[in-house]
């Protein structure tokens, strides 16, 4: 008997507690959060583990614009709609800066050294200005020769070797950073070991982000256990030697009076205005290289599949450069703000597919209201890229790959129109100019050189897409048919301008 008074009087408190657990996370000073999905486990509606992207866009789907996520005491904001993403993310963005704590990512694989990572501060400002000066717009601009030879390099590569596409893209966009970062004459294959280096970093970090991976980022004082997170130590012991190594590379060849401009060059050299240690400088220089190739190389994969899969669409785009273009020259920069269709086509099929589809988690520093809802200080605030670009408002029949949506009756981009493909306010990604001048040249070659399709017997699987931080396209082959004679096309392509 007195055991069941016992239980019924544990019960009561757990219920008790319960409820005012609920009452704390239902409201802020009164004003309520977002509704969300219900608790699996008291109070814990953590986000998903798998099919992580999709599932929140059903979430926000159900239960509205902006929803709530609870993951032990920790409250997390999914934003997945277009209106809510401005009015927050990029009016608000002030409050957004920070980044939540993330023990595995930040802590024991970065050392607090990763600049997408950093908390927002004094030390942010100096490594986003670092980064911001060598990539700035105008910056950006002295590496067009370079991303040409490199795209024309794409288009050989796919006359020799059609069925491995995507390792071109990858070979294209670790050839255009290994030059900006370290002044590094271009990559020949994805088998150079630095490459094959960089990749592997690349997989470390994905691991690490990965939300739910690491139960240290649930527990923390599992960072203090002995012994706990020697995976991750020798990830991050991986990664800052080849970063020490690349950075010292470029040293020896400043005090040689050898090698070109370059993203570690130009830290060495402003080393007293930057106020970086020397491991700091190699994480920086090291991240601008992980991310550019990553993203990058996604990017153009992307933009292969929607041509293979709309060839409606890529007949626009080769009609506009059929026209503007013609068939005796290539396409050049001069040519950007005449093809309004080429760029309508890069915006969707960053829509489409997004890079990131989750996004990166910002940390709110001060209560923000939106529409009678309150996102707390200290919640964790995600940005989802994929729900945001299935929004029915701002792109109706979002699943429809429809490049017109972003032209205006008279075939001019509209001014109306975006999508953050690159992050939100503070946090925006630097490198976007020097992304969308990689985006611009190789798309503009590619729908020049050939007409894609898929094959009839293998058709594409567009959904085909890894389940991580940034969505890797699984192989798919496709056809490349030249749209001229291919021998003047390798003589075109062969030409170079350094």
């Amino acid at each position: 008997m007195h055991y069941l008074v016992g239980f019924a009087a544990t019960a009561a408190t757990v219920a008790v507690l319960y409820k005012k657990r609920q009452t704390a996370f239902a409201s802020k000073n009164g004003i309520p959060l977002p509704p969300g999905p219900p608790a699996r486990w008291f109070w814990d509606n953590a986000m998903p583990t798998v099919n992580i992207a999709h599932t929140l866009a059903e979430w926000v789907a159900e239960y509205g614009p902006m929803i709530t996520l609870r993951q032990g005491s920790q409250i997390i904001i999914v934003i997945g709609r277009m209106d809510a993403a401005t009015d927050i993310m990029e009016k608000e963005g002030g409050a957004l800066v920070d980044r939540p704590r993330s023990i595995a990512a930040r802590e024991l694989l970065s050392r607090g050294m990763r600049i997408l990572l950093e908390h927002s501060g004094e030390r942010f400002r100096r490594l986003r200005k670092a980064v911001h000066t060598h990539l700035q717009p105008k910056a950006a601009e002295a590496y067009q020769d370079m991303q040409l030879d490199n795209a024309k390099n794409v288009i050989i590569d796919i006359l020799n070797d059609p069925k491995n596409h995507q390792e071109h893209a990858q070979r294209f966009a670790a050839s255009v950073i290994l030059r900006v970062t370290y002044g590094k004459s271009t990559a020949t294959s994805n088998d150079d070991p630095e490459v094959v280096r960089v990749h592997q970093v690349l997989e470390h970090f994905q691991e690490a982000m990965r939300p739910g991976a690491h139960l240290v980022d649930r527990l923390p004082i599992l960072k203090y256990i002995p012994g706990y997170g020697q995976r991750l130590k020798s990830y991050h012991e991986f990664e800052i030697q080849l970063f020490r190594e690349q950075l010292a590379r470029v040293k020896r060849e400043m005090l040689n009076n050898e090698g070109g401009p370059s993203f570690g060059r130009t830290l060495l050299e402003h080393i007293n205005e930057h106020q970086l240690s020397t491991d700091e400088m190699s994480y920086l220089a090291g991240n601008l290289f992980n991310a550019g190739s990553d993203t990058t190389s996604v990017g153009i994969t992307t933009m292969i599949m929607a041509a293979a899969c709309h060839p409606e669409a890529q007949s626009r785009v080769q009609e506009e450069l059929d026209m503007v273009v013609g068939s005796d020259r290539l396409p050049n920069w001069d040519d950007s703000s005449s093809l309004p269709q080429l760029h309508a086509f890069i915006s969707e099929a960053l829509r489409w597919r997004p890079v990131t589809p989750i996004g990166f988690a910002h940390r709110a520093t001060q209560d923000i209201i939106w529409r009678g809802q309150c996102i707390p200080a200290g919640a964790t605030v995600f940005g989802c890229h994929w729900a945001i670009s299935r929004d029915p408002i701002a792109f109706p029949d979002p699943e429809k790959f429809d490049p017109q949506r972003w032209l205006d009756q008279d075939g001019q981009l509209r001014k109306d129109m975006r999508f953050y493909t690159y992050g939100f306010g503070r946090r925006v990604c630097p490198g976007q100019h020097l992304a969308n001048q990689s985006l611009y040249i190789t798309l503009a070659l590619l729908l020049w050189s050939f007409r894609i399709s898929q094959r009839p017997n293998t058709p594409i699987d567009t959904n085909g897409y890894t389940d991580s931080v940034i969505a890797h396209a699984y192989p798919f082959e496709a056809d490349f048919a030249p749209r001229v004679e291919e021998k003047r096309l390798r003589a075109m392509m062969e030409e170079v301008s350094l």
